[in-house]
């Protein structure tokens, strides 16, 4: 069953409604937001962060693996274990000391709790969560649409978005930020949805390259 955004996206051309058609519904659009505390989901996009999507689970796996939790460690537990022991899971020290400041700030307040950050807008979650060390604007973007489930993101810094409109489009070259973000205006207020299907672009042709090679 088609979404109110996939059905926007799809007549915005013909490239999109083939790209709808060929990758289905959006689950961003029509599925329950995980129930994570935002430091957790934060510390999953850390780990995420410049790091292709299988790396990031084994990364983050053994991350958990440390703690021997079914889903989580409590902060308390982050902040008690030794930065190298973290390091010693894959993530970078960048990383490890974004980390600990998610924990550090989930137990000060400074990181809101999830009832708070649904009550809160994008812009200032936005600002709010960026003084943390380590969390950019990609991080923050990736816990709204992932997390939060919030319709309107766009994360135009985001390689395989920029990657996916090229392609999309049949370009030379991927546009710059500032370039897709002005394109991204036709996709209000479904640019969370846009995202999506610009990564399942990427996915597409990468699938039909390794089908070719066979």
């Amino acid at each position: 069953m088609r979404t109110p955004a996939c059905e926007f996206l799809r007549r915005l051309d013909a490239d999109w409604r083939d790209l709808v058609d060929a990758m289905g519904p959006c689950p961003l659009a029509n599925a329950a937001a995980p129930a994570r505390e935002p430091w957790q989901a934060l510390a999953r996009a850390v780990a995420g962060q410049q790091v292709h999507g299988k790396a990031a689970e084994a990364i983050f796996g053994r991350f958990l693996a440390l703690y021997q939790a079914p889903e989580y460690p409590r902060p308390e537990q982050v902040l008690a274990t030794e930065p190298d022991i973290l390091r010693g899971c894959g993530l970078s020290a960048a990383k490890t000391r974004a980390i600990i400041a998610l924990a550090h700030g989930a137990v000060s307040g400074e990181v809101p709790s999830l009832a708070q950050a649904q009550a809160m807008s994008d812009d200032a979650l936005t600002e709010r969560l960026t003084a943390l060390p380590g969390i950019g604007p990609w991080t923050v973007q990736m816990f709204l649409m992932h997390t939060l489930r919030r319709p309107d993101v766009m994360p135009v810094a985001d390689f395989g978005v920029r990657e996916g409109w090229r392609l999309l489009k049949g370009l030379d070259k991927q546009p710059t930020p500032k370039a897709l973000l002005i394109e991204a205006e036709a996709w209000r207020p479904h640019r969370s949805a846009a995202a999506w299907y610009l990564w399942r672009a990427v996915d597409r042709v990468k699938a039909q390259q390794q089908e070719f090679s066979r």
